[in-house]
């Protein structure tokens, strides 16, 4: 075959496979302008198009086992055991019946009462809380994180893990290998100490071999089924404040007891046997109201392999409840059109909506994005505040006076559809109360953001903004 005839051949076949490619996304992809895009740039540049599709181009994450929620509870009589306890543990919201049943039925876990919920304000008080949790274990600890670096934080948790493996507590650990990297010589220290530690695999399967779109993004901590920790604080020196590149860092975690710890245990179970294969035994499946606990409390774990925009749906209900304020907190918040639609709507409803981000995100196209906000948002009386010192990567929402949320999950596309995220939501107004003050003390920290911050500015600074926020749904 001579030179000319096999580059004939070869496009041939590069167009081919670009138009089942974008038969596959034209049938598959979420929106209809999702779909459009991708068709057009699989036909019309299918070299690069083809594969950038196979490695970013799906939202569902495939072969995903959903053992949580309903469909645990039903398959051992330990479950059941658990589900009747559930049920009498369920909580009567503030908000009524329905809006109970709505959070349900997203989460597929109950609503619970009597838990203890204490918020843990930035690094110092986030990690001596979790060590100390560690430290009291008698049975069992999981962890999972996002990031574990091999620093002094990260060498921290590695000692008070193996501590509690040698006393013979039973240590079990999740990372995620895109946000981590393989660990090598951290997974092998542990592992010749007891302690049980694997990568999700977010790879795992033929139909996620080539797929860099999914990540694990939940941080969770559970202690003997006793005590749980969930928020944004992942295990690196820079959470902790410690980098003088990025400065002081601002995040929010919240440690939890009560009925609602074993609903926590029932998101790490399901992401343990997708990475592992196996069921931990001889877990603590018994919910106990905490001593001190009148806190209602769901744990809504979110992912690409919901059958449903499980947090989409979340926080749209969330801002569309909202009857006297809506203030959030996340480090990479660019919502999609129908976000900026509710938010203006609860704005109009003379809800006093505020959000909260960082003066300079680590992240180009989210910083830049950012602005091209600020005109539909201060149109309709919205505030937005950017954070001053260091880097903000808290995840936090009040809604009215008793109603809140912290978890993992920022206000973007990545953590509404492609990640695996979990967000605790809490009725009760006197932790909401506490919220609301660690929101004012950001406020008063924080600079207030003006439209003609991008009106003002030149033409070419417009131009990348509006650039940026076509990229949105990749950020």
């Amino acid at each position: 075959m001579t030179h000319p005839t096999l580059l004939g051949g070869l496009a041939l076949v590069c167009e081919v496979a670009g138009l089942f490619t974008a038969v596959k996304a034209i049938m598959d992809t979420r929106t209809s302008q999702g779909a459009i895009a991708w068709a057009v740039s699989l036909i019309a540049l299918p070299y690069v198009a083809v594969p950038a599709y196979w490695v970013f181009g799906r939202a569902k994450f495939a072969g995903y086992v959903t053992r949580r929620r309903a469909e645990l509870l039903k398959t051992s009589a330990v479950a059941r055991k658990l589900a009747e306890e559930f049920d009498r543990q369920r909580m009567q919201t503030k908000a009524g019946r329905s809006e109970e049943l709505l959070l349900e039925r997203l989460a597929k876990l109950p609503f619970t009462a009597h838990n203890r919920a204490e918020l843990l304000i930035d690094g110092e008080a986030t990690f001596a809380a979790i060590f100390a949790a560690i430290a009291t274990a008698q049975e069992y600890v999981l962890v999972q994180f996002y990031i574990i670096r091999e620093d002094g934080l990260g060498r921290r948790l590695r000692d008070a893990l193996i501590a509690r493996a040698q006393a013979g507590v039973r240590c079990l650990v999740l990372f995620d290998e895109m946000g981590s990297g393989r660990l090598p010589a951290y997974c092998a220290e542990l592992r010749t100490a007891g302690v049980q530690i694997a990568p999700f695999n977010t790879t795992k399967g033929t139909s996620n071999r080539f797929q860099l779109n999914f990540r694990n993004h939940r941080k969770i901590v559970v202690v003997d089924g006793r005590v749980a920790f969930v928020g944004g604080h992942n295990v690196g020196d820079e959470y902790l404040g410690l980098d003088p590149k990025i400065g002081p860092w601002r995040d929010t975690h919240v440690q939890v007891e009560g009925p609602v710890v074993q609903c926590v245990q029932v998101a790490w179970i399901e992401d343990w046997h997708w990475a592992t294969g196996d069921t931990p035994s001889n877990l603590n499946w018994k919910p106990i109201g905490a001593r001190e606990g009148c806190v209602g409390a769901l744990c809504l774990a979110s992912g690409p392999a919901d059958e449903l925009e499980t947090a989409t749906l979340f926080f749209l209900h969330a801002i569309h409840s909202a009857r006297e304020r809506l203030w959030i907190a996340s480090p990479y918040f660019v919502p999609d059109e129908q976000f900026i639609s509710a938010l203006q709507l609860a704005a109009l409803r003379g809800v006093d909506v505020r959000i909260l981000t960082p003066e300079k995100p680590d992240h180009p196209l989210v910083w830049l994005s950012a602005f091209s906000y600020l005109p539909e948002t201060e149109i309709v009386g919205i505030k937005w505040y950017r954070h001053r010192a260091g880097f903000m990567h808290q995840k936090v929402m009040l809604v009215d006076d008793d109603y809140c949320a912290i978890g993992t999950a920022n206000f973007d596309n990545r953590s509404f559809r492609l990640n695996f995220e979990i967000t605790m939501v809490f009725y009760e107004h006197a932790f909401a109360h506490q919220v609301a003050a660690m929101f004012e003390r950001d406020f008063a920290g924080s600079t207030l953001a003006r439209a003609h911050e991008l009106t003002d500015a030149s033409f070419w600074f417009r131009l990348k903004v509006r650039v940026a926020r076509l990229m949105a749904p990749v950020q």
